[in-house]
């Protein structure tokens, strides 16, 4: 599984302008040109649309779409990934860090080290 997103995420490093990568030549070229909040905002045009796919494939019983639209959410989330030096290999690690921890003890975790930091900032 993993061998697909680590050789998507090889390609999509060579879009970056940093690397040669070509708006003019290149969606995802023109999206790392367009900075941040043009990555962010077609990530929350893909979740809506997963999600209403997901709605869709409820009532019709047909999950076609809900593939389709999830691939799409999942290769934007990529270049989100790339645009903040992140790898697909990195949530893996992420997703393993977590394994066997309860849910609600990782959550409550997180709010405690977000306290301690804003803590920290004041």
């Amino acid at each position: 599984m993993s061998e697909t997103l680590n050789r998507l995420a090889a390609i999509i490093e060579t879009r970056k302008l940093a690397n040669g990568g070509d708006p003019d030549k290149s969606y995802v070229s023109r999206l790392f040109a367009k900075g941040d909040d043009a990555i962010l905002k077609k990530i929350g045009e893909e979740a809506t649309e997963t999600v209403m796919a997901a709605k869709d494939a409820r009532h019709s019983g047909e999950s076609s779409k809900v593939l389709y639209e999830c691939a799409d959410l999942w290769f934007h989330s990529m270049i989100m990934l790339a645009q903040f030096d992140l790898t697909p290999q990195d949530v893996l690690q992420e997703l393993a860090r977590r394994e066997g921890i309860s849910g609600l003890e990782e959550k409550a975790a997180r709010k405690d080290v977000l306290r301690d930091a804003e803590e920290s900032r004041n």
